[in-house]
């Protein structure tokens, strides 16, 4: 994407001097992000950066020591993972972390946990009062289906299927929450080349198509500079710098930190 989103766009995502120890590690240390509302916002920085733990403290997992983390203005900073869900935050893992023996079209009903009143198990086994409810639910993983090209594989179980395509279904996953802030933690780690160009384009297209603001976790600087309106790097546990693909490709800092080293 060569231009960057209008500035007057609002803040989806503010993360305000996060911080996060493990004994007595500092893996992230006062970290500030904000994400505008509508744009690919990509997190880059070597392994060991933090970048991961980063993206779990917006997702709930983690919760920070320090710090706060807002989604449209709302202070979230306590919420649950499935609070956080049902708020329109929805992710990806960088180890695949589907189902294996359920089939592509009931992993994706399982994204839509957080809108399901009857509950889960009651709308997989369509089970009395979740029958009306499961076709509706059904019907809308239909349509991601259909978006991510998985149709005809929509009764094979996830454990049978490529690489490539449990990334594509987990991705299908996430988008079954119907986000409106969709973290992606490395989706296209692993993959081969025309894997990884499909991926880009359904990551494009989540975001052209349906307006939903994502952060990207991701190795491969060419996706990055190509896809991202912003850009921050980590470099142990701390953000060296932020700002437009090619203004961040230009920083000495980043230079010396990540972009001069092999990757890994």
């Amino acid at each position: 994407m060569s231009a960057q989103r209008e500035e007057a766009a609002g803040t989806k995502l503010r993360v305000e001097q996060v911080s996060k120890n493990f004994g007595g590690v500092r893996a992230v240390s006062n970290v500030n992000l904000d994400v505008p509302e509508g744009t690919i916002y990509s997190i880059i920085g070597p392994n060991g950066a933090g970048k991961t733990t980063l993206l779990n403290m917006v997702s709930g997992f983690y919760h920070p020591d320090e710090g706060t983390v807002q989604l449209d203005g709302q202070d979230v900073t306590r919420l649950k993972p499935s609070e956080r869900a049902a708020r329109g935050i929805a992710r990806t893992f960088q180890n695949i972390a589907l189902f294996q023996g359920l089939t592509v079209l009931q992993n994706l009903l399982l994204g839509r946990h957080v809108h399901m009143k009857s509950g889960v198990l009651s709308s997989l086994l369509y089970w009395g009062p979740a029958q009306r409810e499961e076709v509706e639910h059904r019907r809308r993983v239909e349509e991601i289906i259909d978006f991510l090209k998985l149709s005809d594989l929509r009764g094979q179980q996830a454990g049978e299927l490529a690489y490539g395509l449990r990334k594509r279904v987990e991705l299908g996953r996430a988008l079954a929450v119907d986000p409106t802030l969709l973290l992606l933690d490395e989706p296209m780690a692993g993959m081969n080349q025309e894997e990884k160009e499909e991926m880009v384009r359904f990551v494009l297209d989540v975001n052209e198509e349906f307006g939903t603001t994502i952060v990207l976790i991701e190795h491969d600087m060419g996706v990055v500079m190509d896809i991202s309106d912003y850009v921050a790097v980590l470099d142990q546990g701390e953000k060296i710098s932020e700002g437009a693909p090619d203004t961040v490709r230009a920083d000495p800092k980043v230079v010396e930190a990540y972009l001069g080293a092999e990757h890994d």
